[in-house]
């Protein structure tokens, strides 16, 4: 995996991540989805679930696959936002994406998501994009439908029971995949 680092764009820096970034990873993306801290963002899931979004273990599995790159951003030596970029023969998964909850809504995702494609596209040569969303997160879904990505209806089911994914409120959650091409 190459983690050196570039400079983006509004002083970001990208680097893929290491062992020593588990624990603020999982605290940002526990802070970007769940519980009261979830609230000061957009991204929130804390009305449809409980409990956690992540944890050290699966953290460190993306890290260490062969196929896997967790992408972490910076900003003044800060850990701001992450997502994984997996690859999957002629397309990418794109997941664990996370901004902290302060720097919500200020353009962050957007630049991320670019710069996630074009190493996606620039490492393996992929043409798609693909990610799963839950179904029932309207706003998210149409913010990445702004992003390029299309519903594709294809649904998955929610793992009801695997307290590792959370404690769902509702009993209607599922995963849709969402697709985009790459140029």
């Amino acid at each position: 995996m190459d983690t050196t680092a570039t400079a983006a764009a509004d002083g970001l820096t990208f680097r893929d991540a290491t062992d020593a970034d588990v624990e603020t990873l999982v605290a940002l993306i526990e802070s970007a989805y769940r519980g009261d801290s979830s609230r000061a963002g957009w991204t929130t899931e804390a009305d449809i679930l409980e409990g956690q979004r992540t944890d050290p273990e699966g953290v460190l599995a993306v890290i260490k696959s062969s196929d896997s790159r967790l992408l972490t951003v910076e900003r003044d030596g800060q850990l701001v936002a992450c997502c994984q970029l997996e690859h999957r023969g002629v397309h990418a998964y794109f997941g664990m994406f996370a901004v902290s909850p302060a720097l919500q809504g200020a353009g962050l995702g957007k630049v991320i998501i670019t710069e996630a494609e074009r190493q996606a596209r620039a490492t393996w040569g992929v043409t798609e994009m693909h990610m799963t969303v839950i179904s029932v997160r309207n706003d998210l879904i149409a913010w990445y439908e702004r992003r390029g990505y299309r519903r594709t209806g294809r649904m998955t089911p929610f793992p009801y029971g695997d307290d590792r994914f959370g404690i769902p409120q509702r009993a209607d959650l599922q995963f849709e995949l969402l697709v985009k091409e790459l140029a």
